[in-house]
């Protein structure tokens, strides 16, 4: 999967999806805009899990070779 320019980081994401949590748990929106930004959250949370998937595939690649060495081995996006 190819990464998209507009694509926001992660950190911007967590903290939007911070807001969109707060904003929701004030109750201060309308009914119509609380389920907008609920389906705002939920794209912006399974980004954020494929981006953690993502890493955790690459952490768990760093391995030891047989001299008790770590290595990176290649990662394929």
């Amino acid at each position: 999967m190819a990464k998209k320019e507009s694509k926001a980081t992660f950190e911007h994401s967590l903290s939007r999806l911070e807001k969109i949590v707060e904003t929701l748990e004030d109750g201060e929106v309308s009914l119509d805009e609380s389920l907008k930004m609920f389906e705002e959250g939920i794209l912006i949370s399974k980004e954020c899990m494929e981006t953690l998937n993502k890493a955790e595939i690459k952490i768990k690649q760093l391995t030891k070779d047989i001299n008790g060495k770590l290595q990176l081995t290649d990662f394929e996006e």
